[in-house]
């Protein structure tokens, strides 16, 4: 069974977003559609899996929400659905920056084309910055991006602060996996007097899904927020699995090395947890091995 997997975002403002949650967690349960939809008054983000049909509906129900008629959506597939369950959650932001004054509904950088991303990025005056955080960029990036290893993106603004004379008389080109943290990216770099920034449309997903891989920029694969770990071009599924204990993404070669047992520990996070940690990581896989047996 070929599954529908729809990445989505849109900013908009919701007077009461706790007032949609429920009918769409009904809809999305009936569809038998899984993933997480967050809610917030600027809008909605988030990923979801099932039948065509099913994905279908929901797009159509969120359509017809205030502000969201076009709302845009990027299509992939997997062979299962990724998810466990439905969650629709509400939260204070749809991607969490803490700066209260960024509006992307008031203003964003240059939208950049995915055909015409390879054109900017290779320019002497452009600097390429990657807005993803450290166990997404391991796995894959654009060729010079620089990147700012942060934990989360609440750490981005600081990040620029601390670097951003390195950046005086460039333009600036912006990248995340889908788009939606580089709306608030831009619109906060604009509102600190920033020229010259620009973000590329559709993120790396709409890149890996447009740019033929002969002419890719890209290295590595995409982390994507699910259970395929990873995509690469055209949006195939990845070859990366992720750690039971920490979630970070798990290569093949890593999943050879001795620190790496399933569920308990991997190569990156081999000195983070204490035995008692291990313990109840090996009782828990335990109990996932035994339940896929039954």
């Amino acid at each position: 069974m070929t599954v529908t997997v729809a990445a989505l975002y849109h900013f908009t403002e919701f007077a009461d977003p706790d007032a949609l949650r429920e009918p769409l967690l009904a809809l999305c349960e009936a569809h038998g559609i899984r993933g997480t939809l967050l809610l917030a008054s600027e809008g909605i983000n988030g990923t979801i899996a099932g039948p065509e049909p099913g994905i279908a509906a929901v797009l159509a129900h969120l359509r017809a929400l205030p502000g969201c008629a076009d709302l845009d959506w990027k299509r992939s597939t997997a062979d299962a659905v990724p998810f466990r369950r439905m969650k629709v959650r509400l939260k204070a932001e749809i991607v969490t920056m803490g700066q209260p004054n960024t509006n992307p509904r008031a203003r964003v950088g240059t939208y950049v084309e995915p055909e015409d991303w390879n054109d900017l990025i290779g320019r002497d005056d452009v600097v390429v910055i990657d807005t993803r955080n450290t166990y997404e960029t391991m796995i894959g990036s654009f060729e010079g991006a620089l990147d700012p290893q942060t934990d989360s993106f609440r750490e981005f603004p600081d990040w620029w602060q601390a670097n951003r004379d390195r950046f005086a008389g460039k333009q600036v080109a912006m990248f995340c996996t889908g788009g939606i943290r580089c709306e608030k990216a831009t619109s906060w770099l604009i509102g600190e007097g920033v020229d010259g920034v620009h973000h590329l449309k559709g993120g790396i997903l709409k890149y890996l899904e447009t740019v033929p891989e002969d002419d890719s920029r890209w290295n590595g694969e995409c982390y994507v927020f699910d259970k395929r770990v990873s995509v690469g071009h055209g949006l195939a599924q990845g070859s990366h699995s992720a750690c039971g204990a920490c979630g970070r993404p798990v290569s093949p070669e890593a999943a050879t090395q001795s620190e790496y047992r399933e569920g308990v520990s991997c190569p990156a996070c081999i000195n983070e947890y204490s035995d008692a940690d291990r313990a109840r990581f090996a009782e828990r896989q335990r109990q996932l091995d035994a339940a896929a047996k039954a």
